[in-house]
C-alpha cells in the first residue's frame, strides 16, 4: 500500500512512501493517476477540488484549495491555504468512546516517604537563578561518585530566569521551579540561589510549601565562603537520604504519563500519534493518567477534544484555554495559525488544522477529566489538557512539572532533546529509526506497513512499562536533558 486515505470522507490521500509521477494508484476501490512527485508524507487528492473548495483530511476541513485541483495532483502550500481566524465558537456536544479491556499491570518503581510513585531515583539541582548555572553545573561534575547503588543520576537544569523578571514571568518561573522541586522522580533536590536575584529563596520557599527537610535543601551563595564545598556536603546529605529507595512493584494506575510531537511530518497523524493515543486509552483504562499540551497545535482540531470533555465544566475550562492563547498571539500582533515549520512542510503538513488534527490524535478517545494552568500538577486520573505553548522545550519542561513521569514524543524529522522527565521518542517512519538510532527509542514506522494501531498501542505500553521500570531512554543515555521556561514580558 503506498497511499492510504484516513477517513472515508477525505479527498486527499497521504503517501507511505514516495510516489513517482505517473504511477497508478489505488486506495479504497478508487484508482488514479500521480500527476507529478508525490513524497512520502504528502498529500495526493483523489477526487476534483474547485478552488475555495474544503481539502478534507482525517474526515475534517484542513484547509482551501487556492485553485483548482485534478486528481492524482499534489495537494500543499503552493495550491492549499488555512481556513483558520482568531474568532470561533463553541457549543458542548459530549460524545463518548469506550475505553478497551486492559489486565491489570504493574512496573518496578519507588515509592516515596509521602506514598508517590516515582521512576527515577535521581538527584537535582535546581537553579533559582540563571547566574548560579555554571556552579551547578561545576557541582554535578564533581560529584559524580554520588551516582551508585538505587540514585539513578545527578542532574542540574540551567535557565537564564530568575531575575530581571516582572509580574506574571517572575511568577512562572517561581511556580514552574518549584513544581520541579516537587516532582517524585528526584529523590533528593538541591535548591541553589545567588542572594541578590528578584526570586529570593524566601519568595522561593514561600512557593514550594512544606518540605521534607532531608529531601529538599537550600544553599545561598553569597552566604557562604565556599559554595563549592557547601554544595557537594548538602549533596552528599541527599544521596544518603535518597540512597534506601528501592524499587518494587507499582500498579499502572499510578503511572502519569505527557505527550508531544515534535518535527512533525506528514505520517504524524498516522502513525506514531494515534499509536500514542492508543497507548493513552490503554493506561486510562488501567487508572492512570496522561497530559496533552502544545495549546496551538490545538487550534483548528480543538472542537475534537470539546466534544470530549467529561462536563461542560471541564469544556468551559478548554473552552478558556484556547481563547487565552489566542489571545496571546494576537496581543503581540501575531496571526494564531502562523504554523507549521519549515521542517513540517517540508515533511507534508500544510496548514496549521492538518497539524492540529494530526497532533490531537495523541489524546486517543478518552474522556478529558480536566484542564491545567502552565505549571499545575495533575491531581485527577485520566486524560488532562495542560496550557502550554507548541515550542518543544518549553512544553516538555511544562509535562514534566505537571506531574509526569515521563514523555511520550513523537516525531517525522528527529530530535535529540531530553526534558528533566525520560523522554520516548517515537519515530513516524522506519527510516527515521534506522538512521537516528542514538535518538529514537521505538518505532511506530510499523504502522505503515500494516501493524494495526492497537497492536502499536500495545507494544507502546509494554515500552513504557519497561522505562519506568528503569529502561533508559536514548535521551538517557546520551545524557542530554533540558529545561525552558515560558515567557512573555519584559526583561529588565
Amino acid at each position: 500500500m503506498k497511499i492510504i486515505r484516513i477517513h472515508p470522507q477525505d479527498n486527499v490521500a497521504v503517501a507511505l512512501e514516495d510516489v513517482a509521477q505517473g504511477e497508478a494508484l489505488s486506495v479504497g476501490g478508487l484508482s488514479l493517476t500521480a500527476a507529478e512527485e508525490i513524497r512520502r508524507g504528502h498529500k495526493i487528492a483523489l477526487a476534483p477540488i474547485p478552488a475555495r473548495g474544503s481539502i478534507v483530511k482525517y474526515g475534517c476541513a484542513i484547509g482551501a484549495a487556492k485553485t483548482d485541483i485534478a486528481p492524482g495532483a499534489w495537494v500543499h502550500v503552493h495550491n492549499v491555504g488555512t481556513g483558520l481566524s482568531e474568532g470561533g465558537e463553541y457549543t458542548y456536544e459530549h460524545k463518548t468512546c469506550d475505553l478497551p479491556q486492559v489486565e491489570p499491570r504493574t512496573f518496578r518503581g519507588y515509592r516515596r516517604a509521602d506514598g508517590r510513585a516515582a521512576i527515577r531515583n535521581e538527584i537535582w539541582i535546581v537553579p533559582t537563578v540563571g547566574c548560579v548555572n555554571s556552579i551547578a553545573q561545576r557541582l554535578v561534575r564533581e560529584n559524580q561518585h554520588l551516582v551508585k547503588g538505587s540514585v539513578d543520576g545527578l542532574y542540574t537544569f540551567p535557565h537564564p530566569f530568575g531575575c530581571s523578571q516582572m509580574g506574571d514571568d517572575h511568577a512562572q518561573t517561581r511556580k514552574l521551579l518549584a513544581a520541579l522541586v516537587r516532582h517524585p522522580n528526584a529523590g533528593g533536590v538541591l535548591v541553589l540561589g545567588l542572594g541578590c536575584e528578584n526570586l529570593t529563596m524566601d519568595q522561593f520557599k514561600a512557593e514550594l510549601g512544606p518540605c521534607d527537610a532531608d529531601r529538599v535543601k537550600f544553599l545561598v551563595c553569597q552566604e557562604v565562603p565556599d559554595e563549592i564545598g557547601a554544595g557537594s556536603a548538602l549533596l552528599a546529605e541527599l544521596a544518603d537520604y535518597a540512597g534506601p529507595f528501592q524499587r518494587r512493584d507499582i500498579p499502572a494506575s499510578e503511572l502519569v504519563v505527557g505527550m508531544k510531537c515534535g518535527g512533525s511530518d506528514g505520517l504524524s497523524g498516522i502513525t506514531a500519534n494515534p499509536a500514542v493515543g492508543r497507548f493513552s486509552d490503554r493506561l486510562i483504562a488501567l487508572g492512570g493518567s496522561t497530559v496533552l499540551t502544545e495549546v496551538p497545535e490545538m487550534f483548528g482540531a480543538e472542537s475534537i477534544l470539546f466534544s470530549r470533555c467529561e462536563s461542560e465544566a471541564v469544556f468551559h475550562k478548554a473552552v478558556k484555554m484556547i481563547e487565552e492563547f489566542k489571545g496571546y498571539f494576537t496581543a503581540h500582533g501575531q496571526v494564531v495559525y502562523e504554523n507549521p515549520s519549515p521542517g513540517n512542510k517540508a515533511g507534508g503538513i500544510t496548514t496549521l488544522e492538518d497539524k492540529s488534527c494530526g497532533c490531537v490524535q495523541k489524546g486517543g478517545g478518552a474522556q478529558v477529566v480536566d484542564v491545567l494552568d502552565y505549571g499545575d500538577a495533575v491531581a485527577k486520573k485520566g486524560l488532562n489538557l495542560l496550557s502550554g505553548p507548541g515550542n518543544d522545550l518549553v512544553s516538555a519542561t511544562a509535562l514534566t512539572a505537571a506531574g509526569a513521569h515521563l514523555i511520550l514524543f513523537t516525531t517525522g524529522r528527529g530530535t535529540p532533546f531530553g526534558a528533566p522527565a525520560p523522554t520516548v521518542k517515537i519515530s513516524t517512519n522506519t527510516a527515521l529509526f534506522e538512521k537516528k538510532q542514538a535518538w529514537i527509542d521505538f518505532d511506530a514506522g510499523a504502522v505503515a506497513r500494516g501493524e494495526s494501531l492497537d497492536a502499536a498501542g500495545d507494544r507502546l505500553l509494554d515500552f513504557v512499562l519497561e522505562v519506568a521500570g528503569g529502561r533508559r531512554t536514548r535521551a538517557e543515555e546520551q545524557g542530554f536533558r533540558e529545561i525552558s521556561i515560558f515567557k512573555d514580558g519584559v526583561v529588565l
